[in-house]
């Protein structure tokens, strides 16, 4: 059986836990910072926001190419109708946890897969929710002092100590929750005609 080979892969991102998700599916792929605003637009919803920044995040590394697929992600938290941004700081880590004890937040993950040479855009949005058990301030301020989670939307970090923070996660793919659907990604790819099972480099 012949092997069809892979064409050049960008990643439209220096998310270091993005980094590490797509190189579970493949080493061979180029991570290039992408040139984009992130400021949300008035009255722009979640899925409006990180919908438009995945594909200004891909569009963006794909005019300077010529060729190859590019992909773009964005991710926000929402909880309460509100979109919840990364902490930044210890004290605002330690606050929306605070928010979120005993409460559910959902996470959406904006996802974009552009081909370079032809301009084809494919976008998705993965929902993952996950549920908060009933946490003491003395258990919130000894994860934060151990995870440092100043990075992350929602302020931890679920593919470590985070997840002894639920009660529950919802979702199709438990790797959107860190930042880049992987089944949706597998799915876009094989749109393109690219499948990694079959694929030589």
């Amino acid at each position: 059986m012949s092997q069809s080979a892979l064409p050049p892969l960008y990643l439209a991102s220096t998310s270091p836990y993005r980094k590490q998700l797509l190189a579970k599916l493949t080493p061979h792929f180029t991570t290039i910072k992408p040139d984009t605003d992130e400021t949300p637009l008035p009255d722009e919803d979640a899925t409006a926001l990180v919908r438009r920044l995945a594909r200004s995040k891909a569009q963006a590394v794909a005019t300077t190419l010529q060729a190859g697929l590019v992909i773009g992600a964005d991710q926000v938290a929402v909880f309460n109708g509100r979109i919840i941004g990364k902490p930044h700081t210890v004290e605002n880590a330690i606050a929306q946890l605070q928010q979120f004890s005993g409460h559910s937040v959902t996470f959406l993950t904006g996802l974009a897969l552009i081909n370079a040479a032809s301009g084809h855009c494919q976008l998705a949005v993965e929902p993952y929710t996950v549920s908060f058990r009933s946490l003491s301030d003395t258990e919130i301020i000894a994860y934060v002092e151990r995870e440092q989670p100043l990075d992350c939307a929602g302020s931890f970090k679920s593919e470590g100590l985070g997840i002894s923070l639920f009660t529950a996660m919802r979702g199709d793919d438990p790797n959107s929750l860190i930042g880049l659907p992987l089944i949706r990604l597998l799915h876009l790819l094989r749109n393109e005609g690219i499948n990694l099972l079959t694929t030589s480099r």
